[in-house]
């Protein structure tokens, strides 16, 4: 509907052909509608442009802004769901009562509307934002957002002439605040009374915000129609992307609501992409783990998997990998949900579910167009996983990805999903195992002398016991870090080859216990607690967080110590 608002204001005359070129090349770059762009830029004033929404959505306009709305007519809509729902009732006409918004989505929330009022029909019209929401002040009262948005240190001029309305300004400032902690999600949880706010900074989740309980309503909604969803459904998960541009930084966001009792939770993932790609030497990989992933990803077919927990760095070492590979004699595809950076060079794929457009058909189409390199997002279902390995039987090098707990454990997972344990054992080249920990803050990690017992944890035990002196490091906490003791993140790795034992392993159909065993016992694999003591002895992260994340823990190190003493 964006361009036909456009195509009315300038077959009308209100606007010229430049001026529409110019709000569409806004629109994309600040992420918002025509109308707003059109508005900003004083290409035609508020009340000529939403006239054109109007007549795109073939819904009648009303001007607000001349004379007042009756008493008796305000009084047909409780207070709380018009300041929530950003609406204002204006007349009665022939028993049907016509209600002012200033978006056309928002007309799904009059079957609410129509349920609170229990009796009577209930029809739309179109206003202009500003004059909306004047005019719902002056009936209701302003939003009590006001005061949170204020406490929040986002001021009502902090967007240029203070139009927005309380809820956009708080909006705006939790994006704001959530780029400036560094944080990697936003947690909107209601309950007992509260809204509250967390964000998850380097792992980990701090609160950040308790927002009183009728700000949830507003809050959400605004939320919704950010990432596009339906703001009057209340009982489903939902899912919605929302674009941002915050200070200059192009910001992705994906939205995911699920109902609770309490009300409706939402956890956003920010993605900023004017970050940089990591490439192969910033990964974290060890000497010989760097060279190894070299070797794997230079075959010229078979599939390599990454394989760990969401949010754990997967799609970020694919990405890198991708980069070593991009050269103009490479013809790289990929098929990715969502695409969260775009590189020259490689031919992205977006998976969109709702045209049947997923994982497995796109694979398919894949294969006729030739390429050489192949990465698939993830692989969910059987059909995925059996045209990936058919790919990599035919001469493509293939990179996908798996929820496993640990590397040898994607092996049977595809077994699991189906997959023949031959055609398992004569795809797969080599697994990677990922997860994510706290880096130590280089202003304040202090050394130290580990304990038999810290150096076993991880692994040392051996050099400790040999005398060779060990220096750790351990968070102190200091401004810098907010007093966490750390400051970013860098990824542990654990890596399988699959040698001969393996792979005769996994063509029987082995149990895990067994792959996982024989392959230590070759050496084809190497831990994520392995590399945890490097990057400890390194100084690069604790002792605790890479017990954290890899298993086990100091006391149990020593129980094994007194059981072996004894």
């Amino acid at each position: 509907m964006s361009d036909d608002i456009g195509e009315i204001l300038l077959q009308s005359g209100a606007i010229d052909e430049d001026q529409l070129r110019r709000a569409r090349a806004r629109q994309r770059e600040a992420a918002e509608t025509i109308e707003e762009a059109l508005v900003a830029l004083g290409a035609s004033d508020e009340a000529t442009v939403y006239r054109a929404v109007a007549k795109a959505a073939g819904l009648p306009f009303v001007d607000l802004s001349k004379g007042r709305v009756g008493g008796a007519v305000t009084e047909r809509v409780p207070a709380e769901f018009a300041q929530e729902q950003g609406l204002m009732p204006v007349m009665e006409r022939a028993g049907k009562l016509i209600v002012a918004i200033d978006d056309p989505m928002k007309r799904i929330v009059l079957d609410q509307l129509q349920f609170l009022m229990g009796d009577g029909e209930v029809a739309c019209a179109i206003a202009a934002p500003s004059a909306l929401k004047r005019a719902i002040e002056a009936a209701y009262g302003a939003a009590a957002e006001d005061a949170v948005a204020m406490s929040m240190g986002v001021g009502s001029d902090d967007d240029g002439d203070g139009s927005d309305a309380p809820i956009v300004r708080l909006v705006t400032g939790m994006f704001r605040q959530a780029l400036e902690a560094r944080a990697s999600d936003i947690h909107i949880e209601p309950g007992h009374g509260r809204v509250r706010v967390r964000f998850r900074v380097d792992g980990m989740l701090r609160d950040v915000v308790e927002h009183p309980d009728h700000l949830g309503a507003p809050l959400m909604s605004r939320l919704k129609i950010m990432a596009r969803m339906d703001i009057a459904e209340k009982r489903k998960p939902q899912d919605g992307r929302i674009g941002l541009r915050i200070e200059g930084r192009d910001v992705d966001v994906r939205a995911s609501i699920l109902p609770s009792n309490h009300g409706e939770t939402m956890v956003m993932r920010l993605l900023d992409r004017g970050q940089s790609l990591i490439g192969l030497g910033q990964l974290g990989f060890g000497t010989e783990d760097q060279r190894w992933f070299r070797k794997m990803i230079a075959r010229p077919n078979g599939i390599v998997l990454v394989t760990g927990p969401t949010g754990s760095g997967k799609t970020t070492t694919l990405y890198a990998a991708l980069q070593e590979l991009n050269r103009p004699d490479v013809k790289i595809i990929t098929a990715e949900d969502p695409v969260e950076y775009h590189i020259g060079g490689i031919n992205q794929v977006q998976v969109e579910p709702r045209i049947g457009l997923n994982f497995s058909r796109i694979l398919k189409a894949m294969l006729r167009c030739a390429p050489n390199v192949i990465l698939v997002g993830e692989i969910r279902d059987l059909e995925t996983a059996e045209i990936a390995i058919q790919a990599a039987l035919t001469g493509h090098l293939v990179f996908s990805t798996l929820h496993t707990n640990d590397a040898p454990s994607a092996l049977t997972r595809l077994v699991d999903l189906g997959v023949k344990p031959f055609l398992v054992s004569a795809a797969v080249q080599g697994v990677v195992g990922q997860r994510l920990v706290r880096r130590l803050c280089p202003e304040c990690a202090e050394s130290y002398e580990p304990t038999e017992s810290e150096a076993r944890a991880v692994g040392l035990g051996g050099l400790y016991a040999s005398g060779e002196k060990l220096i750790f490091k351990r968070p102190r906490g200091c401004r810098a870090c907010e007093g966490s003791g750390y400051r970013g993140r860098v990824a542990l790795y654990e890596r399988l080859s699959l040698d001969a034992a393996v792979r005769d392993l996994t063509f029987r159909g082995a149990p895990l216990d067994d792959v996982r065993h024989a392959a230590e016992a070759s050496g084809s694999l190497s831990t994520l607690l392995v590399d945890g003591g490097r990057k400890v002895t390194e100084g690069v992260t604790s002792v605790t967080e890479v017990l954290r994340v890899a298993g086990g823990s100091v006391a149990a190190a020593d129980d094994d110590a007194s059981i072996m003493t004894a």
